[in-house]
């Protein structure tokens, strides 16, 4: 295969908006997209409320400096501020070039982008498409790849780095369709392949696809992983299934009820209610739960998302999807009745470590998008600010990997590395002795991580959850899976999944357990308070010789100081 210029690996908004951007620097550059499923279908698509944007259409008043401020602060202050300027300040173009490229924003009657109140924002930033605001970005951004000539290798399986010491040689992945193992050999990869919640299982957002293969693979191959201990729950999952109810249904004014009638986040965010920031409204729901005020179901406790108030109009024009997911999986039409809903594991704020460029430690490798780590959400994201990280960051990393593919030559991936390669992903299919199951070791993952990782955390829970994963680990050496066949081997690709799974679990619990604060989505009832003065700090999580080692970098601070965070 001739060598790619860039080698995108994920096919949801930063691969897309990178894949882009790259071809938009230099058309000249041969540029590749390997997606695990197709693009239009990338878990981007899930993304209902809209991404934030001081356009001041809404909020007259607004300013870039206000989005930043309240990026900060939602972030607990762990943020690098540096690049949340970079974040907020590039948003307005952000949100206008996906305009002129065709992007059906909602409109408000002055025909300005409309703009809705999302959580922890000062002012109504928030630019959305009804409630189907990462379904229309996605189909955009494909259209324009399509467009300018991208090339798409859809349906693979991205295995590893081909590495020769600080340099990538390129990536070596799985054709879904024949199981074949084939080279990719690149001066550039960028790694956007999504988020690693859907871990948590049955109390996820998230896609079944979202089981972070690029940073498991960039950690294998000794790259930096940052913060991995703040998982973001987000407050409103459906109660059965985890399934988002956008921050959007809050944002236009539904209300949290509990089972005796209270519109209790007054108790825990008196000025914005039910617009607190995601980690503080977890938290608030989690403990009415605990506390005896929610409700009881066979399928779990639950509380009210109440939006009968709203109106039949309102409730179908701006939140139709979510109308149509709460009577499909909970049987309840949120016109009459209000939604039962749950915490739910929904956002990583930690991933691979990079600039902000996008760069990380290894020569031509990149990453954007909930799989990187700049740092512009900290300990906790703002609703609004996921989609604006992937378009935003996405962009940079396409056009830095564009500028900077000429200064690398692209290695040469051996036939040698491809069979070892290929032996290595089958090594499970054998029979002999005791082996173990993928759903058995698949359930205990998401048991252990939601009952000793979740919302509230201590510190012997969290050393029961890591004794619970390096078990896991163990067993998982005798996985057997047990479709040898080479077309479409979903069993295979699970316990690959697995694999990348159990490895970011380990960094997920040990950062948690090594963190003895309290900051963000990170809840430690054994420390309680945010502690300044031992953990205002990045963690990092690299693989050396095969074994976990937990070291720290510095925030980067900027015109704001430390303060209470408070709403």
């Amino acid at each position: 295969m001739k060598p790619f210029d860039v080698v995108v690996v994920g096919g949801g908004g930063a691969g897309l908006y990178a894949a882009m951007e790259a071809m938009k620097t230099n058309p000249s550059l041969n540029i590749a997209v390997l997606s695990k499923v197709y693009p239009n279908r990338s878990h981007t698509s899930a993304a209902q409320g809209g991404a934030n944007a001081a356009l001041a259409n809404k909020a007259k008043d607004d300013t870039v400096e206000m989005h930043i401020f309240d990026t900060i602060k939602g972030s607990d202050y762990l943020a690098d501020q540096d690049a949340v300027d970079v974040l907020c300040s590039e948003a307005p173009k952000i949100i206008r070039e996906l305009d002129n490229i065709g992007t059906p924003w909602s409109r408000m009657d002055d025909n300005t982008i409309a703009q809705r109140p999302f959580g922890g924002a000062g002012r109504p930033r928030c630019c959305y498409c009804s409630d189907k605001t990462g379904h229309t970005i996605l189909q955009t951004l494909y259209e324009q790849c399509l467009k300018k000539g991208v090339i798409f290798f859809n349906e693979y399986f991205a295995l590893n780095l081909s590495v020769n010491g600080s340099r990538s040689r390129g990536l070596i992945a799985m054709n879904m369709k024949t199981g074949k193992v084939e080279a990719f050999p690149a001066r550039t990869v960028i790694f956007a392949t999504g988020g690693h919640s859907k871990m948590y299982w049955n109390r996820s957002s998230n896609a079944a696809g979202n089981t972070g293969d690029g940073q498991a693979i960039a950690y294998r191959a000794g790259i930096p992983l940052k913060d991995m201990e703040f998982v973001q729950f987000h407050p409103t999952g459906l109660r059965k299934s985890g399934l988002l109810i956008t921050e959007g249904a809050r944002g236009e004014g539904g209300y949290l009820v509990n089972r005796d009638g209270e519109r209790f986040m007054a108790r825990y965010a008196k000025e914005k209610m039910e617009l607190g920031p995601r980690d503080l409204v977890s938290r608030s729901i989690e403990t009415e739960i605990l506390e005896g005020r929610g409700f009881d179901s066979p399928a779990g406790k639950y509380i009210h998302l109440d939006l009968t108030h709203l109106g039949a109009d309102l409730i179908k024009s701006r939140l139709p999807q979510i109308r149509e997911m709460s009577m499909q999986f909970e049987g309840v039409d949120p016109i009459e009745e209000p939604i039962p809903v749950r915490p739910t594991a929904h956002y990583s704020m930690g991933g691979i470590d990079t600039d902000n460029f996008g760069r990380t430690v290894m020569d031509g490798v990149y990453a954007a998008g909930e799989c990187a780590c700049v740092s512009v959400h900290g300990a906790n994201r703002l609703g609004g600010n996921s989609l604006l990280d992937i378009l935003v960051f996405g962009r940079i990393a396409g056009r830095m990997a564009a500028e900077e593919s000429g200064k690398f030559e692209p290695g040469i991936i051996s036939d040698a590395e491809l069979k070892e390669q290929l032996a290595a992903t089958r090594s499970n299919m054998q029979s002999s002795g005791h082996f173990e199951r993928y759903g058995a070791l698949r359930e205990e993952l998401g048991q252990t991580l939601a009952i000793n990782v979740g919302i509230f955390r201590e510190s012997s829970l969290l050393q029961q959850g890591i004794r619970d994963i390096a078990e896991l680990k163990e067993r998982f050496k005798k996985v057997r899976v047990f479709d040898s066949s080479d077309v479409f081997n979903t069993n295979l690709m699970q316990v690959l999944e697995l694999k990348n799974m159990l490895d970011l679990a380990e960094t997920v619990a040990a950062g948690a357990y090594a963190r003895e604060e309290s900051r963000g989505s990170h809840t430690r009832t054994d420390f309680p308070v945010r502690d300044d003065a031992k953990w205002h700090k990045h963690s990092v999580a690299t693989l050396v010789n095969g074994t976990l080692s937990l070291g720290e970098k510095p925030v980067t601070m900027g015109r704001y100081e430390l303060q209470e965070r408070t709403y």
